[in-house]
């Protein structure tokens, strides 16, 4: 398959922006999907969710297959898809206070609506909209004191909209390969085993995205590109990386500004990788 696609910034985006706010997503990197954009493909597959600023950009015409392992986040999406206007009423109850955040984060809800507006509430004003959880699973983030109105209803309708043709659950990124087709497009942002330029690990809330795990991550997508399937992963500009996933595919080093740190974090400007078989 030959198909000339330019990692360039655009001009001008226009984008469904996401509506959750989320550490390490990729809105940094839209400016550089300009072609991919109107690129013609078939479905569309995201198995690292997150806060979908590649899939509400790129806002594919057939059917999305979206997951993530976070199943609150993939049942807030799922929420948004089918009852944004149960959520969009059970938020408009909420108050950005502390005394009400640590209420609303200390409250078991039942409904999935209920549950997808608690979630995006914490999202929305914790501190640095960090997602993070104990050992036992519970989310423990502070109040974030953001004056921000954590409710754009016209935001969430438009998210909604964009949700309708997806298929969500929650799993491991490996799923892509019951729905694959050829003419497919997959799009990777895995949680980064190595830092930049440095050799410790990452967490991902409670699990570990290993080592291993980039291995099976390069094994997949060896079985995207035997579906003459198109696929963009974005990884840490680390030489190991590097040696990963050379399939003999276009390779590009991107700049990024880090905006979200947690403990000795860093904030600054690092490279990202983006690897792709979309020819250049």
């Amino acid at each position: 398959m030959t198909n000339n696609i330019n990692l360039i910034p655009s001009k001008k985006i226009i984008q469904a922006k996401p509506f959750l706010r989320w550490a390490g997503g990729k809105t940094w990197l839209i400016k550089h999907l300009n072609n991919v954009k109107t690129f013609k493909f078939n479905n569309y597959h995201e198995p690292f969710l997150g806060g979908g600023a590649t899939f509400f950009y790129i806002n594919p015409s057939e059917t999305s297959y979206l997951s993530d392992l976070n199943e609150q986040l993939i049942d807030t999406y799922i929420a948004i898809r089918d009852n944004v206007n149960l959520v969009i009423n059970k938020l408009k109850t909420f108050e950005n206070s502390e005394k009400q955040y640590y209420i609303i984060r200390d409250t078991e809800f039942l409904e999935i609506h209920e549950r997808a507006a608690k979630f995006i509430f914490l999202n929305q004003t914790s501190f640095n909209g960090i997602y993070r959880v104990n050992l036992k699973g519970v989310y423990n983030v502070p109040y974030g004191y953001r004056n921000k109105n954590f409710l754009d209803e016209e935001l969430l309708r438009l998210s909604s909209t964009s949700l309708r043709k997806t298929e969500l659950v929650a799993s491991d990124f490996d799923i892509v390969r019951n729905n694959i087709r050829e003419g497919d497009l997959v799009f990777l942002d895995p949680p980064y085993t190595v830092s930049h330029n440095d050799n410790g690990f990452i967490k991902y809330n409670e699990k570990l995205f290993s080592l291993d795990d980039q291995y099976r991550l390069s094994n997949l997508i060896s079985y995207i590109k035997e579906q003459n399937a198109y696929y963009i992963l974005t990884n840490a500009a680390h030489n190991k990386v590097k040696e990963i996933f050379e399939k003999n595919d276009s390779l590009h080093e991107l700049p990024r500004a880090s905006l979200i740190g947690g403990t000795n974090a860093v904030r600054g400007s690092f490279n990202e990788f983006v690897f792709t078989n979309l020819a250049i």
